[in-house]
């Protein structure tokens, strides 16, 4: 079983995430819209910056995030409770996808995504 497809997205904590924003606008041209900055590479990848304060990532002292796209989440999850990893029972479902929760061994929180089929 493929377990991972590609990155979904990259979202990291600032401190003032508007003038981030600009900033990478500016300099590095990054095509921001309302949820970030979104690219095509044979699957929607998002960059998104979230307040500082920000309970999404879990940890409070957790800077960022991965997203990775999966194209099974319920077989992926599966194999990975056999495997003993930490996984959040909390889910989300929504129009563009399903997202489920784990954690590696030094506590990062990773987000992982089924994207909806066009």
């Amino acid at each position: 079983m493929k377990r991972i497809a590609g990155i979904g997205g990259i979202f990291f904590k600032a401190k003032d995430p508007e003038a981030l924003n600009a900033w990478y606008v500016k300099h590095l041209g990054l095509p921001l819209g309302p949820h970030g900055a979104m690219f095509e590479d044979g699957g929607l990848t998002l960059w998104s910056t979230f307040p500082e304060d920000t309970p999404y990532f879990g940890a409070q002292n957790q800077s960022f995030m991965i997203n990775y796209r999966v194209d099974n989440l319920d077989a992926l999850l599966e194999t990975l409770r056999a495997e003993g990893v930490w996984i959040d029972e909390h889910r989300e479902d929504h129009e563009y996808g399903r997202f489920a929760w784990i954690a590696d061994p030094e506590g990062n929180r990773i987000e992982l995504w089924e994207p909806r089929s066009p």
